[in-house]
């Protein structure tokens, strides 16, 4: 049976604000969530990775995400964050960054036709068409201007030299949303950025006046690095899920260079990495962290490039900067493990759980007989084999799970 959605939202850090206390029990049967994403531009960038990957824990889970592109909402722009208006868009660009980043959403959300397959919606399809005066008498009694007035994403604007009607229309549009999607999706969760808390609470007063709807809101925490720069930017400006835009070089680089502070909060939200696994690689601090750093550029680089693209990537890396990957170094979590041990032989299913690789000797046995474990560079898919002394290679026992987790024995 999956986790729990809430407990995996929590222990990675992913969430900011709940508007239900009893949200977690919300999760214990399949529901149908949604989170939006407005086609600004012909892709996203790296700030958009903890929803996306929020969606994508979600499905894992066993939940059915809607995956929301406003076609529609794009046409006005969400003032939420912003100092100043967008730059208005043609219809014709919004549809096609539309197209470019739901294929960018597709490489971590399966979009298909089973239970909890993801399903791409576009706005424009319900809103576009709307009677503007049918609209007004359905849902303007329910909003309060006193109220929007009050809402951060309004109000910053308002201290920022004011707000265009048409964009004061932007939270009545996404809240008009989660009503549709509700109807005709039966839709009941609304995820998103903390700066749309404003907009999400306006969706579930709505849905609850108009159709009864029991609905809530969860947001994620906007990301900023350990030194209070804004995260996703780099030098060049921002950091771009297409390769074009940002090459995989240099995306795989931007991770590898993130600051020791940052590595263990970003491992949880990035990556689809066990958290004991990540705890392993970041216990000890250190220069050990080079190593968790470079997990972090190659997880993240092969999420979103592929895993061709990450490899290459992180041999440019080291030949540029010459690191070997030397295994014998700190960088490699390890321990001791006494000769004497090794003599009377010790059964690898019980290395790999000492090593911190697997959390209990079921898992690590599950582990051996898929292929997944490595002595050294010798796959063994025995789970009755003994590492002994004859497997200690200039002092140490290396053992591999995966191509990416490795922890060291140093013998002594």
């Amino acid at each position: 049976m999956p986790d729990n959605l809430y407990d995996v939202f929590e222990r990675r850090g992913f969430i900011a604000q709940t508007t239900d206390a009893e949200l977690k029990r919300r999760f214990e049967s399949p529901i149908t969530a949604y989170c939006g994403f407005d086609p600004t531009a012909d892709s996203l960038h790296v700030g958009s990775l903890v929803p996306i990957m929020g969606l994508a824990h979600l499905q894992r889970c066993g939940h059915r995400p809607l995956v929301l592109v406003g076609g529609a909402t794009g046409l006005v722009g969400d003032p939420s964050g912003k100092t100043e208006a967008r730059k208005m868009l043609t219809r014709e660009d919004i549809d096609a960054n539309a197209h470019a980043i739901a294929a960018q959403i597709g490489r971590l959300v399966t979009f298909d036709t089973s239970s909890n397959g993801a399903k791409l919606v576009n706005n424009a399809d319900w809103l576009a068409n709307l009677n503007w005066i049918s609209m007004l008498r359905e849902i303007g009694p329910h909003f309060s201007l006193n109220r929007m007035l009050t809402m951060d994403s309004v109000k910053g604007r308002l201290e920022n030299g004011g707000i265009t009607f048409l964009e004061f229309n932007y939270m009545v549009m996404q809240a008009y949303d989660f009503l549709h999607l509700h109807r005709a999706e039966k839709c009941t969760l609304q995820l998103g950025g903390q700066d749309q808390w404003g907009n999400i609470v306006m969706g579930i007063e709505l849905g609850r006046r108009l159709a009864d709807a029991d609905l809530a809101g969860l947001t994620f925490p906007l990301v900023t690095k350990s030194d209070g720069g804004k995260f996703g930017k780099s030098e060049k400006g921002n950091i771009w899920l297409d390769a074009k835009r940002t090459p995989p070089y240099e995306f795989y680089q931007f991770w590898r260079n993130i600051a020791d502070d940052d590595i263990r909060r970003f491992l949880g939200l990035f990556t689809f990495l066990a958290m004991q696994d990540i705890d392993t690689m970041t216990r000890e601090g250190g220069s050990s962290l080079n190593y968790a750093k470079e997990v972090l550029a190659y997880e993240v680089t092969a999420l979103i490039h592929g895993f061709a693209a990450a490899e290459e990537a992180q041999a440019s890396a080291r030949k540029a900067f010459g690191v070997a990957h030397d295994v014998s170094g700190e960088a490699i979590p390890h321990a001791r493990v006494a000769g004497s041990e090794l003599e009377a032989g010790i059964l690898l299913v019980n290395l790999v759980v000492r090593a911190g690789l697997e959390s209990s000797n079921s898992a690590a046995r599950r582990l051996v007989q898929g292929g997944g474990v490595s002595l050294h560079s010798d796959r063994v898919d025995d789970p009755n084999r003994n590492v002994t002394t004859a497997d200690v290679r200039d002092g140490f026992v290396l053992i591999r799970a995966g191509k990416k987790r490795m922890f060291r024995f140093d013998v002594g």
